[in-house]
């Protein structure tokens, strides 16, 4: 781990700081863009992979946030039945502009906005899970049980296994 983080990686550091978590950000040299990437990276299962992903209310045009564990996808129907409107998919622009970081490096937390969030359930079952840091090579460990007050998620069953 470099001793100084990428600024992206900076700001995940300081939001996890300032809500009080001990999560510590590492920077690899590897890619962790995807979920297998991330797991071979760090060495743990790709479920315990907490993947961001970022849609598009179709009516309010509002930043939605899926935390979704690695080894499965999210059921788009299930999160828009949970938003209360048609879902899309979101542009690369639409994701940084509304999170202030690329896909491929989006965390949990540290967003530009608060993000209406929902997480999935499976992720829970790990005791460690990891979660992007703001680039394609930054990750950092956490307890899953922490994802809803560090994000202001709700834990619901969005996750269909692939």
């Amino acid at each position: 781990m470099k001793s100084e983080l990428h600024p992206s990686a900076r700001k995940v550091q300081d939001a996890v700081r300032a809500l009080g978590f001990p999560c510590q950000v590492r920077e690899l040299p590897d890619s962790t863009r995807t979920s297998r990437e991330a797991a071979q990276a760090v060495g743990c299962q790709v479920g315990q992979i907490a993947k961001s992903l970022i849609f598009k209310g179709v009516r309010t045009g509002r930043a939605l946030l899926a935390i979704a564990s690695g080894s499965n996808r999210v059921d788009e129907a299930r999160l828009s039945q949970l938003a209360g409107e048609p879902i899309a998919k979101a542009s690369a622009d639409f994701v940084r502009e509304k999170t202030g970081f690329a896909i491929g490096g989006v965390p949990p937390l540290g967003h530009v906005r608060q993000l209406s969030t929902w997480i999935d359930e499976d992720l829970l079952s790990y005791p460690v899970v990891w979660a992007a840091a703001g680039t394609p090579h930054a990750v950092f460990p956490l307890d899953p049980t922490h994802l809803p007050s560090m994000t202001g998620g709700e834990v619901s069953q969005i996750g269909l296994r692939e």
